[in-house]
């Protein structure tokens, strides 16, 4: 019998009718999506716009469906009766967009590497978007780069998402190779494992990329972030253009505590903070520099004073999650599969 291969190795909007009209299996009124956007931007700090109406019924349709529920009205009134946890989650993580890619927006990240090379060390950076974990790995693509391997070593990357489902994704690290065909040779070989076997057509990023980031569930809208230490970098891209102005200054001044001093802040393309802060100024093309002495960090909720160190203060377990959430799916364990039956290996 020949011995088993490792599996990877080292080389390198939904449409729907409008209600009313035939085809829908629920019943969806102008009063069920006005509470929807409701619900969501009191949970979420998400204002969704009216043009998202299908999509939210296509997408909570499936909620429905699983709970064995004939109307909207009934969906909803469980959510806000029953307030369960895992419910919310649901709801949530249905009406979240998760767009992304590695080296999105591809003009930051050059910005990002020179910036990172006057900072003194430890470089830290939060990517408070992470998605599916394509930036956060970027960065820690820019950060080794830019800094050299064993310099980078002492850096670190807090990944935020609010939806945890796509954190589960982001914290195995697993993609297709058309996710990442665009990037060069160079760095196929360097930072990803290639898939063989079942895996065929997949990558992984390699250990040393992945240890880099701690992947965790945060809510942007929540009053306390849990977070001890300000960042060199943050990076929030393409998420406030789902919050109205008010929820936007918010987010804003609970940033600035949490920039060093002349740290950056990386915003998305559409996404212009010029009129909603004056702690920022725009330093270059959605770049912006903390230029006003940071108010002093708000310590987590229960910290009794002492200096909590950036991995105590970023443990999955503190209480920055939104309240009442469960644990990630991520801190299951995602990556336990490939350490059974290796799956992928070096690019050769």
């Amino acid at each position: 019998m020949q011995p088993a291969r490792a599996p990877f190795r080292s080389d390198a909007p939904d449409a729907s009718p409008r209600a009313g009209e035939p085809g829908r299996d629920f019943a969806f009124t102008g009063a069920d999506f006005a509470r929807i956007r409701a619900l969501i931007h009191q949970r979420a700090g998400i204002s969704l716009s009216e043009h998202k109406r299908d999509m939210a019924y296509s997408r909570l349709a499936r909620r429905l469906r699983a709970r064995g529920l004939d109307a909207f009205r009934d969906y909803l009134d469980l959510l806000e009766q029953e307030d369960d946890p895992l419910e919310w989650e649901a709801f949530v993580n249905a009406l979240t967009t998760n767009l992304t890619a590695f080296f999105r927006e591809s003009h930051h990240f050059p910005i990002l590497a020179d910036f990172v090379k006057g900072r003194p060390a430890p470089v830290s950076v939060w990517c408070s978007a992470a998605s599916t974990g394509e930036e956060p790995y970027s960065i820690a693509i820019t950060l080794i780069e830019a800094l050299g391997e064993s310099a980078a070593r002492s850096a670190s990357i807090l990944a935020t998402d609010l939806d945890t489902q796509v954190l589960a994704k982001a914290d195995a690290g697993i993609y297709t190779y058309d996710q990442v065909k665009h990037l060069s040779p160079e760095r196929l070989k360097r930072f990803f494992l290639k898939g063989t076997g079942a895996q065929a057509g997949r990558v992984k990023v390699r250990p040393e990329l992945r240890a880099m980031i701690r992947f965790e569930q945060l809510n942007l809208t929540d009053a306390d972030y849990g977070i001890a230490k300000p960042f060199d970098a943050i990076f929030c891209r393409n998420v406030m253009i789902y919050f109205d102005k008010p929820t936007q200054a918010q987010v804003l001044s609970r940033f600035e505590p949490l920039v060093k001093p002349g740290g950056l802040l990386f915003a998305g393309h559409s996404e212009n903070f010029t009129y909603v802060t004056q702690a920022f100024r725009l330093r270059g093309q959605t770049v912006y520099e903390l230029t006003r002495a940071p108010k002093e960090t708000p310590r987590p909720a229960g910290n009794s004073g002492g200096a909590a160190t950036h991995a105590s203060a970023h443990d999955p377990a503190r209480a920055a999650r939104p309240r009442g959430a469960p644990a990630p799916a991520a801190a299951a364990s995602p990556r336990a599969p490939a350490r059974a039956v290796p799956a992928y290996g070096d690019r050769g």
